[in-house]
């Protein structure tokens, strides 16, 4: 595993951040005004690793849009390095649930896209071999997407976005759409990746364990009292060095507090959600 990629890992600050949705259409297709966000207070150090965990619908999806620049919060300030957020961020970098490869490209090419306009192409090669190799995809350089298994895939997507030395790197469910072991492989290796790397990491995700091991900390989006919109509803610290036994008692009783937290109880039934129900459909 190569160490000479270094990073200039950021703060990030969210101060009272909201984000309301308005009201569109008209008639039938009308949806009314959506506060989807609301005073959400954070603070992530330079070099951590911080989960995100909510019910569908919850704003974790938004929250990490307007970190990135791709949205603008309606309520408050978002920082990175002390700075605000203004637009498209270029400190930081984005993985999604799908690769998102260009077909027609192969993996170093769909890597190279992701490199700062201003590197020189020398450079630019030297990076996209150093960041291949990081993933493990060396021998894989010159296949295209449709050659390769979906975890290579997903690794490329992970390499393209580390492309631009990010001081924050932004992952929305980075691994939901894998098999279940080839996920537990892909979270060792972004392990590996933040140890080689350690740039400041914001992971959305929906599975607990996933949660207990990667993250510093774990944040929990929902509503408080009869407020609408979530919020912080519980931010938890989990123990223990990076990598963790998946099997330690102690991760196993912050599991449970988690998923009670979540409205799910040990034996998985969710509390308080009806067993129809319409949910309007919103950008988030």
């Amino acid at each position: 595993m190569p160490t000479s990629i270094t990073n200039s890992a950021f703060s990030v600050t969210f101060d009272s951040l909201g984000r309301t949705f308005p009201a569109t259409g008209k008639g039938k297709r009308a949806t009314p005004e959506h506060l989807v966000l609301r005073d959400i207070s954070l603070d992530v150090a330079p070099g951590e690793v911080v989960a995100i965990l909510g019910q569908s619908g919850g704003g974790k999806s938004t929250l990490l849009r307007l970190a990135a620049g791709l949205d603008t919060p309606t309520a408050g300030r978002l920082l990175i390095d002390g700075t605000p957020v203004s637009g498209i961020d270029a400190r930081c970098a984005f993985a999604f649930q799908e690769p998102r490869l260009l077909p027609w490209r192969t993996l170093a090419d769909n890597v190279t896209l992701g490199l700062p306009a201003e590197l020189d192409k020398a450079a630019g090669v030297a990076r996209v071999a150093e960041l291949l190799d990081l993933v493990g995809l060396s021998a894989f350089a010159s296949h295209r997407p449709r050659e390769v298994s979906g975890g290579m895939a997903q690794r490329t997507s992970l390499a393209r976005a580390l492309a631009r030395n990010p001081g924050v790197l932004l992952l929305d469910e980075p691994f939901g759409a894998l098999d279940a072991l080839t996920r537990l492989k892909m979270q060792d290796l972004l392990l590996d990746i933040h140890a080689a790397a350690p740039t400041t990491v914001l992971l959305v995700t929906h599975d607990v364990d996933e949660a207990l091991q990667l993250a510093d900390r774990v944040v929990i989006l929902g509503a408080v009292g009869d407020e609408s919109g979530a919020t912080t509803q519980e931010i938890l610290t989990v123990p223990g060095l990076r990598p963790r036994d998946r099997g330690s008692v102690e991760l196993a009783e912050l599991r449970a507090r988690m998923l009670d937290s979540l409205g799910v109880d040990r034996h998985g039934h969710a509390r308080g959600i009806p067993t129809q129900t319409t949910i309007p459909i919103y950008p988030y």
